[in-house]
């Protein structure tokens, strides 16, 4: 498929959508929004956009689909992956602003987020309310839950607890064409048509735009313990953990 450039009319069209203060074109900015982790690689997007809510990202996409502009969704810029590098340039979306916990709910073992949430300010607001959320990526300091869902993350604690596929229970998400859906339902079970929040985690932004998360948590151990132990066969150690979980 190809892609237009952003002219003069598109881009009024876009600070007209999502406001004029959120719409970035100085260099700065796109030298900031052209990379990520990768190394050696910085793509320029043509405008930088941090919309602050749903229904800004949805006129954007709108107007980029109707344009053929490329849009480049972008969460903290941790990973390693070049999901977060605009190659075609056009939009660089940055979900920087959606940062916010809506509920954690402890009567029924879920949270509602927003996708710019730092994962270790959601696993630390967990465990204050006596619950864990146990995927833990390494750059769990610095990345946002959004890219974790956009990744399928998972962490160090995944031999215990599994990947974020087993905590992500229904996502808020802006399709290509502007549309905004929901995939599933806040529940465990949910069996009603196509496993549409499965096929988002791991996408890595190339079906749609993540705006809001429900995940599952689980009450929080008591105790935590953390032990070192040496072997001299490979196979022993896999045998150790899986004896352990």
């Amino acid at each position: 498929m190809e892609f237009n450039k952003i002219n003069i009319e598109i881009l009024n069209l876009i600070k007209e959508a999502v406001g004029a203060e959120n719409v970035f074109s100085d260099t700065d900015s796109f030298e900031k929004y052209g990379h990520d982790e990768t190394e050696d690689l910085n793509f320029h997007p043509e405008v930088v956009v941090k919309p602050n809510d749903t229904t800004a990202i949805s006129a954007l996409m709108k107007i980029c689909n109707r344009h053929h502009v490329p849009v480049t969704p972008r969460g903290g810029g941790t990973g390693l992956s070049g999901a977060a590098l605009p190659i075609y340039g056009g939009v660089l979306l940055s979900m920087e602003k959606f940062k916010a916990i809506i509920e954690i709910d402890i009567e029924n073992l879920q949270a509602t987020l927003e996708p710019g949430v730092i994962t270790e300010e959601f696993i630390n607001a967990a465990a204050e309310k006596g619950l864990l959320y146990p995927v833990d990526p390494s750059s769990k300091g610095s990345c946002f839950i959004g890219g974790n869902v956009a990744h399928g993350s998972g962490g160090p604690r995944v031999v215990k607890y599994g990947t974020i596929r087993e905590y992500i229970l229904n996502l808020e998400v802006v399709l290509p064409t502007g549309e905004v859906i929901w995939t599933g339902a806040n529940t465990l079970k949910y069996a009603s048509g196509y496993n549409l929040t499965q096929l988002m985690i791991g996408s890595e932004g190339t079906l749609g735009i993540v705006t809001k998360i429900v995940t599952k948590l689980i009450p929080k151990p008591q105790q935590s313990v953390v032990m070192l132990g040496s072997f001299t066969e490979n196979e022993k150690a896999c045998a150790a953990v899986s004896a352990i979980f």
